[in-house]
């Protein structure tokens, strides 16, 4: 017989509250549904909890966005010989999923690992994990497209300690020119006001401090805090609004009606674009080719069963202000986005391609 639990996880400290997730789990049973409300992301708790146990477990949330956080868990069966420790991020806004996927790798132990699933290559978390922990990072690709990109992540050692000052940290010396740009301007769009970005290169990268100064204007503090031969350590802060970028304090309907202004009304549509009929895993993919694919001045029309929420706030991470975004209609089961660009943009844009010969390379 299948049991279902309602878990209030609120106002719970840190030890209570993992001890209160492990007592209720342990005493459900394969099939059995866990109905939990938390004011917090539990994701590295659950992702804990099937390492040690050796459980599968799966949840989903209400609404992956809101807060308290409402989701669903349900409990599978012990680990067969195939089975790994599993989050899947795809429902889960771009900067909340670096956030749990870095306090996930954290936490673990040497030869601990777990399976990431997302909705296009991860490749700048790969980037990310090896700048902030070094090289004990094994990653391996278990599948790639129309289900989603599936990642075998193991930490080979212990981590040191990492600087709580620091957001991120990205060696570029380490990753291949033509992604440091992209890169780095995908996780700045993420990190909070106030939170600082440490940059590694073989000498100060001016071109990207000139890029951050015609993208950001004054709403950003450099610092070069090492210069020595072939090592130069740059902190970057994030501070204040810019051009394209959102206020602090403003909802996501605000931030997504504050960026629809912008759509003109001469905009050339050049298609329609009804993802309704596609598998989840191939949506976003679909989108940002066609994004990619659009000259300056021109939009497509979007449609999609449901409020394209993440795919707005994955756009603003990876986009930045170029892009602009209209609803057009809010309906239940039909939802139409005008998505148009309005400065000349990258093909690399496009979710899941790599780099192509045309991509220019980053003058480091």
């Amino acid at each position: 017989m299948v049991t279902e639990t309602e878990l209030d996880l609120r106002a719970l400290a840190e030890d209570r509250l993992h001890e209160h997730l492990f007592e209720a789990l342990n005493d459900a049973a394969a099939g059995d549904k866990l109905g939990i409300v938390t004011d917090r992301d539990i994701d590295p708790e659950l992702v804990r909890y099937q390492i040690e146990q050796e459980w599968v477990i799966d949840w989903e949330y209400a609404d992956p966005d809101a807060v308290p956080r409402e989701l669903t868990l349900t409990v599978g069966g012990r680990f067969d010989d195939e089975d790994s420790a599993t989050i899947d991020v795809r429902d889960l806004k771009p900067q909340r999923r670096h956030e749990v996927l870095l306090t996930i790798f954290e936490e673990l132990d040497a030869d601990e690992g777990f399976v990431l699933v997302n909705d296009h290559d991860p490749k700048p978390l790969y980037h990310e994990l090896r700048s902030m922990h070094g090289d004990i990072i094994e990653w391996e690709y278990v599948s790639r497209g129309d289900d989603g990109w599936r990642v075998e992540i193991y930490k080979t050692a212990d981590s040191e300690t990492v600087d709580e000052a620091i957001v991120t940290r990205y060696d570029v010396r380490e990753i291949p020119k033509q992604e440091r740009h992209p890169t780095i301007h995908h996780r700045y769009g993420m990190i909070p006001d106030g939170g600082t970005m440490e940059i590694i290169a073989p000498h100060e990268p001016r071109p990207l401090h000139q890029e951050f100064r015609q993208q950001y204007a004054d709403s950003f503090e450099w610092e070069v805090v090492e210069s020595a031969p072939g090592r130069c350590r740059v902190h970057i802060t994030k501070g204040g609004s810019h051009d394209g970028a959102k206020d602090v304090g403003q909802s996501d309907d605000m931030q997504e009606n504050a960026t629809s202004t912008t759509v003109a009304e001469d905009r050339e549509i050049t298609r329609e674009l009804d993802v309704r009929d596609l598998p989840p895993a191939q949506r976003h993919e679909q989108i940002f080719e066609a994004y990619a694919k659009l000259d300056t001045g021109e939009a497509f029309m979007f449609v999609n069963d449901h409020a394209p929420k993440p795919l707005y706030h994955q756009f603003d991470a990876e986009a930045g202000s170029e892009f602009c975004w209209e609803y057009r209609q809010k309906d239940p089961g039909e939802f139409r986005v005008l998505i148009g660009k309005s400065e000349a943009g990258d093909s690399s844009l496009a979710v899941g391609q790599g780099a192509t010969d045309e991509t220019p390379d980053a003058p480091f």
